[in-house]
């Protein structure tokens, strides 16, 4: 196999979980080859360096290996690398997220809670 198609490739390498999501994502410039924005249509072949926005996260990866089918996720890792500035700037930015959400609470307060805030606010009025 020489050439894949990009859509198929990416999802065959598992980063998205369907063709049209791949597809999606390609046409909202969401990955990027050798820093030039790609068509859904386009080719790849092994050496190009990608770069995949996926969330919060950009994931830069140099093709290994191409398929156009979808096999195990230990097969679809094969397919790629991930380069190591990719790997400690995603590490940093997942670090940073978590630091700065540490203290927000996700649950209501409950009764006991809510007469303390309330005489809290009580007494400093």
């Amino acid at each position: 196999m020489d050439k894949v198609r990009i859509d198929k490739w990416l999802w065959a390498a598992r980063f998205f979980k369907t063709r049209s999501l791949a597809k999606q994502a390609i046409e909202g410039g969401k990955v990027h080859a050798d820093g030039q924005r790609l068509k859904p249509s386009k080719e790849i072949t092994p050496g190009i360096t990608l770069s995949i926005r996926q969330g919060w996260d950009l994931v830069e990866v140099e093709v290994l290996a191409l398929s156009d089918q979808r096999r195990g996720a230990d097969i679809a890792r094969t397919l790629y690398r991930e380069t190591e500035d990719s790997i400690t700037r995603r590490e940093q930015a997942r670090a940073e997220r978590q630091a700065s959400n540490a203290g927000i609470r996700t649950e209501r307060p409950n009764k006991k809670q809510r007469r303390q805030i309330h005489r809290f606010l009580r007494e400093h009025d």
